[in-house]
């Protein structure tokens, strides 16, 4: 075992170890400590606190894949249509930029208001998130292009989608699916924040409905669970993110 996972493994242990003694102390009402929440998330997992957490589950993966996809869809298409023609990008990218430095929660109260409180509005609140980091990330990966290789491929004779296919899109790879693990993540996160800002079903729904009810142990059991969900789609997106990468290498190679 390295020393890193040992670091980390110490790190942990006091963590737990110090969150352990506070919250002892506390009002348990309001404080768990770590010995509560293990039997809680255990009968989380069971489905005895919450029998209809699959139901839950999937509501919440269906807000989720149709948020990305959407913001997705509508960033690649965008980014291109935008950053394709270089002096188009370079009008619009700060532009796009300013937006995205909005912190989103702003939005959520309009689109709760145009779409109510049913998956609609997280979807869209999932979409506002994810979108920019891909439209940003195609902009950027575009600008980085060289234009002498461009010029160098239209004069050997290959056309507009000879030189797409074969210059732009292994020079953007990288720092696109950089973008787009970044748009999941926060398409992830977009869809649970607007579940426990306001929802009727969904995992967000349930941790907001056990905070409400001062169930504090089964709030701290969702919570690691919603962590849970978190991790692995963002250890699968790095996992794609490294594949990427290193597909790029060898064609650069």
């Amino acid at each position: 075992m390295s020393r890193i996972v040992l670091a980390r493994l110490g790190v942990l242990t006091g963590l737990l170890g110090a969150w352990e003694i506070w919250a002892a102390r506390g009002n348990p009402l309001l404080y768990v400590p770590p010995s509560r929440v293990v039997p809680a998330l255990g009968r989380v997992l069971r489905l005895e606190a919450y029998p209809t957490l699959l139901s839950h589950l999937g509501v919440t993966a269906f807000e989720i894949v149709t948020a990305y996809l959407l913001a997705v869809a509508l960033g690649l298409a965008l980014g291109f249509a935008l950053g394709l023609p270089r002096h188009v990008g370079e009008i619009y990218e700060p532009l796009l930029a300013a937006l995205y430095a909005i912190p989103s929660v702003v939005w959520y109260p309009s689109l709760m208001l145009f779409f109510g409180l049913g998956s609609a509005s997280k979807i869209a609140f999932g979409v506002l998130l994810g979108f920019f980091p891909v439209v940003l990330a195609v902009l950027a990966g575009i600008r980085a292009v060289d234009p002498h290789i461009l010029t160098v491929a239209r004069a050997l004779g290959a056309g507009p989608r000879t030189c797409f296919v074969k210059v732009v899109l292994p020079a953007i790879t990288a720092t696109l699916v950089a973008g787009l693990r970044a748009g999941l993540a926060l398409s992830v996160v977009g869809v649970l924040v607007g579940e426990i800002l306001g929802a009727r079903r969904g995992l967000g729904y349930l941790i907001n409905d056990a905070y409400g009810r001062f169930r504090t142990a089964d709030y701290a059991a969702l919570a690691l669970l919603a962590l849970a969900v978190v991790l692995i789609v963002d250890a699968a997106a790095a996992w794609t993110e490294s594949r990427a990468r290193r597909w790029t290498e060898g064609a650069a190679g």
